[in-house]
């Protein structure tokens, strides 16, 4: 199936919760979230073939018998015979940092940094006041929206482990209470205190337990292995983990990280004797490696995804030391993920035209893209976001025109059936399935300003039933309109818009505009109690789904990625510009938010339509693209090609990305204000970058200010907020409750909002 990971929009602020489910075609659709300058996961575009220009690598290899060393030259990713090497329990490989080029560049970082904290102390007290009663006012409607949807589980027969509060809990099925279950883990009474439960799977026999556990400063997350019984036993810690999957009742599979890259696979045996031997490894630094376990259980899947190509090896889970099997080799331009039913793959790919997923399937005898036959092609933009494989039928949660619908294959009479799902839903997660052959799928659905509902699809019925849980709050008094605006090439540009029903002057409303177009990702519309609040007092909320995303399909991040990448800020102002017209608010009430790659677009709009808004607010973001991508040390540049395109080796890639970049145009003029949050341990957006923003930014803004002389010249606030904790993809409840109080005070303040002061007078 496809699933999230476990980073969600660093935007907004939320709770993290298990993932128990299998992950995997969602990872692999959406580009892997977290590997990425906010959310990563592919597409499908032209792009210089990185691998080509590089020698091929030699590795030390032992024959079959075990007895020679000889040296072979390995392809782009490679399966290894088992003898290749063992690796010692709990070993760690030291990570080899790059020395900055001289001292005077690390004192100069230093003292940038030193400056912006104490600049930062000094404004953050006229914050205060404000953030504080936002907070009190977020904090309690939390309390107000939380329910219980119950947790994630896992079921095998009689059995149901789930996640409460960092305690893995064994119960039977007709009794799943933490009250009556059985505590299998705690992360606190095992020293994990500070970290999260990111994923749990259970070995066939369910004598074993792995966890991954992550916390919020670090990337890396750690595998734990438990051996269950009346007194769960720590079997083995595996540090660095990123995926794992059981092959076996006594085998797992996981992948390596290192450096923000999963480019090995390791097998590890729970056996009389035990040991970890390397299987897969991959050598083209565009492609990144996880493995998913097929809704049956029949295979394990090593997927080796770029951003444009995929390669898949299957592991036959009746043979587990076997060698992997591949299903078709690495193609330019095509990209593929595999499920498995009754002896046939289904594959869902962007083989063919047009260049869109469809499900296709195959032998498995006779994997090769010449034997795959299409099952289901995709209507002309319409969005591929979820899929579901059951044993008789197949479910796809696909977006046309910022709605969404729920199509089932039958695959014994080869019908489809399709739902519109109610018109307020914009995000919807599946939930963990009993098992495979259940005639019933349960999923939620939710928007910005609509807590999670939960609903079920009855194959056997076809109807969709609203799951009563709980009581929700239902939000009556709030509008939902969809917009299209017309791009500078003519290209429509859908818009979401949320404001109360009950507003009046909508012209003199503040605007809170969103945007992000890139990675061929959507922009997150789930559900956030800030989102609310700022209902519920009269702002309107826009998202403005721009080239560059995915929200229209493949071809829609793909007119808006490498060479197209101003088109994507042709449609934002595009989108802004219509709202204005329509009576949505106006410049000096409207602000902009943006997140990670998202600052890209967001930074471009202040560099050439300052105009348009008076404050933006920036989450870890990437504004420095054009040095970042000339460095090849830095963990993503190499595997982001495919995304900005490669300005070293193209002088016209350059040219195009230096017209965009936000650091590369700033100039003196008048500027909105802008509030950034950056995080001193981030690994995907290098602080030096945002550093170098905003000192740029803040002298081209007073240099412009000096050179007027009108009276009372208004000079914007440049703020920089920088966080020791916290990483770019997680942030504990606490912190992130800090940050969005923060950006909404700065918000207030900027657009003279008053509704949230404790006072009567005019704002000055």
């Amino acid at each position: 199936m496809i699933r999230n990971l476990q980073c969600l929009e660093i935007s907004g602020y939320q709770e993290m919760r298990v993932r128990t489910s299998c992950a995997g075609l969602r990872n692999l659709l959406q580009g892997l979230r977290c590997r990425v300058r906010y959310y990563s996961k592919h597409s499908c575009l032209q792009t210089v073939c990185v691998y080509s220009k590089i020698k091929p690598k030699q590795c030390c290899i032992l024959d079959c018998a075990g007895s020679t060393c000889t040296h072979r030259t390995l392809p782009p990713g490679s399966i290894l015979p088992w003898r290749c090497f063992s690796c010692k329990e709990g070993t760690k490989i030291p990570s080899k940092r790059k020395q900055n080029a001289s001292i005077t560049s690390d004192l100069l970082y230093k003292n940038l940094l030193k400056s912006e904290q104490e600049n930062w102390n000094d404004i953050s007290a006229r914050y205060k006041a404000m953030t504080k009663r936002i907070k009190e006012k977020l904090e309690e409607l939390h309390n107000k929206c939380t329910f219980s949807l119950g947790s994630p589980r896992i079921r095998f027969g009689e059995n149901v482990y789930f996640e409460e509060n960092g305690c893995v809990f064994l119960s039977k099925a007709d009794d799943v209470d933490e009250e009556n279950g059985d505590m299998l883990f705690s992360t606190e009474d095992l020293g994990f205190s500070d970290a999260f439960i990111q994923r749990i799977r259970i070995s066939p026999d369910q004598r074993y337990m792995a966890i991954s556990l992550k916390s919020e400063n670090s990337e890396e997350a750690t595998c734990v292995i438990i051996k269950l019984g009346h007194f769960p036993v720590v079997e083995k810690v595996i540090p660095s983990v990123f995926s794992f999957e059981w092959a076996a009742n006594d085998v797992l599979y996981y992948t390596s990280q290192k450096n923000l890259k999963c480019q090995n696979v390791f097998m590890t045996t729970f056996t009389n004797q035990k040991h970890t031997k390397l299987v897969y490894t991959e050598h083209d630094a565009r492609f990144f490696v996880d493995i998913y376990c097929t809704k049956d259980r029949r295979f394990l899947t090593i997927n080796s995804n770029s951003k444009t190509s995929s390669e898949v090896w299957l592991i036959d889970c009746r043979y587990p030391f076997k060698s992997p099997v591949l299903v078709q080799a690495r193609t330019k331009g095509v990209i593929y993920h595999v499920e498995h039913r009754n002896d046939e793959l289904y594959i869902l790919t962007t083989y063919g035209e047009p260049a869109e997923y469809k499900l296709m399937k195959a032998p498995v005898a006779a994997s090769g893209k010449e034997n795959w036959q299409l099952v289901y092609a995709l209507e002309k933009k319409t969005k591929l976001v979820d899929l579901e494989m059951f044993s008789d039928h197949c479910i796809m949660f696909l977006k046309n025109a910022g709605h969404l619908y729920l199509n089932a294959i039958s695959f014994f009479s080869h019908s489809v059936q399709s739902i519109k799902l109610p018109t307020w839903a914009c995000e919807f997660e599946l939930e963990s399935q009993p098992e495979h052959t259940t005639s019933t799928c349960y999923f939620q659905l939710t928007s910005p300003v609509h807590p999670p509902k939960r609903f079920a699809y009855s194959f056997k019925e076809n109807n969709l039933i609203e799951q009563a849980v709980q009581e929700v709050p239902i939000i009556t008094n709030c509008h939902t309109t969809r917009l299209l605006a017309k791009s500078k090439d003519e290209t429509l540009v859908p818009i979401t818009v949320f404001h109360n029903m009950n507003s009046k002057e909508l012209h003199r409303k503040p605007l809170l505009v969103h945007v992000y177009g890139a990675y061929g990702i959507d922009l997150n519309m789930s559900f956030k109690e800030d989102k609310l609040m700022l209902i519920e007092e009269g702002w309107i909320l826009a998202y403005c789904h721009v080239r560059g995303g995915g929200e229209l399909g493949l071809t829609w991040h793909k007119d808006g990625c490498q060479h197209n990448k101003l088109k994507g800020l042709h449609d934002l102002k595009a989108c802004i510009m219509l709202l204005h017209e329509l009576g949505f608010s106006q410049p000096k009430y409207t602000a902009l938010a943006a997140a990670s790659a998202g600052g890209i677009l967001a930074g471009a709009l202040c560099n050439t339509a300052p105009e348009l808004i008076r404050a933006m607010v920036l989450q870890a973001p990437f504004v420095d693209v054009l040095n970042t991508m000339m460095k090849t040390h830095l963990p993503l540049t190499i595997e982001e090609q495919e995304e900005w395109g490669n300005p070293l080796a193209d002088e016209k890639c350059m040219k195009y990305i230096k017209s965009y970049c936000p650091y590369q145009n700033i100039k003196p003029q008048c500027y909105p204000s802008v509030f950034i949050t950056a995080y001193e341990n981030d690994q995907r957006v290098p602080l030096t970058g945002v550093l170098r923003y905003v000192r740029k930014l803040r002298k081209a803004a007073l240099d412009h200010a000096s050179r007027t002389s009108e009276k009372g010249n208004w000079v914007p606030n440049i703020i920089l907020d920088i966080q020791a904790s916290g990483s770019h993809c997680d942030s504990s409840w606490e912190d992130s409750l800090n940050e969005v109080a923060r950006h909404l005070a700065f918000l207030n303040k900027e657009l003279e909002v008053c509704h949230l002061q404790h006072h009567s007078k005019p704002c000055k």
